[in-house]
């Protein structure tokens, strides 16, 4: 984007996360820069060009080819930047029967750890199902399902993206499929519309974030996050739910818990 690109746009916060953005890489594009040309000034005078042929041709004074072939000057070190995340939130793997089954289980973890949590629907509708999605409901990657697609704050900072698919020709219709938060919670509605819990299958991921994950979660440049993804099934076998998890990976600490008696040193 070009800086009349970035001036136009209208949310104060992006604009200068978009300015932040184009300074680093500018920054970066500057240093290679300066590294191509010293390069070519060592070569230059490997090939017999004296420095003033050189500054004449560049439009300087031979001093300033000087300084150019030298690099920028040394500087003292910079005092370590601290990496400590704005905010750390314990997410345990799995997830106790009781939290799971709460109102909300971000709120009740959070709380329990004396954070102000806090949580916003960004969508509710039917998507098309993204592959690792499809073979967790047991459908067609492609195929419509129902999203429920939330965002989790911390003392204000965004630390999840949770979205709960469901099979559209199972919920289509039901209280699964209407845009507000389900009272008293998600568990009681699925149990009412008659699926009793069987087992679920959970796997952790670490990946690059994905341009909307960085964007909602404020993600630094490079910053990773972490997918939580379960999928549970009825005692049938039936495909309920699948909830993709997307955890800021600098302000999560995962506490992953053992069975008691089954395990060894």
């Amino acid at each position: 984007m070009t800086l009349r690109d970035i001036s136009a746009i209208a949310d104060p916060i992006e604009r200068a996360r978009a300015v932040s953005r184009a300074m680093t890489e500018q920054q970066g594009i500057t240093e290679e820069a300066a590294r191509v040309r010293r390069g070519a000034i060592a070569e230059a005078r490997e090939a017999g060009h004296s420095l003033e042929e050189i500054a004449k041709a560049l439009g300087v004074t031979p001093g300033r080819v000087s300084q150019m072939r030298k690099g920028p000057a040394a500087k003292a070190p910079a005092p370590p930047v601290s990496q400590d995340p704005k905010v750390i939130v314990q997410r345990a793997l799995p997830t106790d029967p009781a939290t799971r089954g709460s109102a909300s289980l971000f709120l009740t973890e959070a709380e329990r750890q004396g954070i102000t949590p806090g949580r916003r629907m960004l969508y509710v509708g039917v998507e098309p199902a993204s592959d690792h999605v499809a073979a967790c409901l047991h459908v067609q990657a492609g195929d419509e399902v129902i999203a429920r697609r939330k965002m989790m704050t911390a003392n204000d900072i965004p630390v999840r993206i949770a979205t709960s698919y469901f099979r559209a020709d199972l919920f289509t219709g039901t209280r699964i499929a209407e845009p507000e938060f389900v009272s008293p919670s998600l568990q009681a509605a699925l149990t009412a519309l008659g699926y009793a819990f069987g087992h679920a299958e959970e796997t952790l991921t670490a990946r690059p974030a994905t341009r909307f994950e960085a964007d909602t979660l404020a993600l630094d440049p490079g910053e990773w996050v972490v997918q939580v993804l379960r999928a549970s099934y009825s005692t049938e076998g039936t495909p309920v739910h699948t909830l993709e998890t997307i955890c800021a990976a600098t302000r999560h600490i995962f506490t992953i818990g053992q069975v008691g008696g089954l395990d060894e040193f």
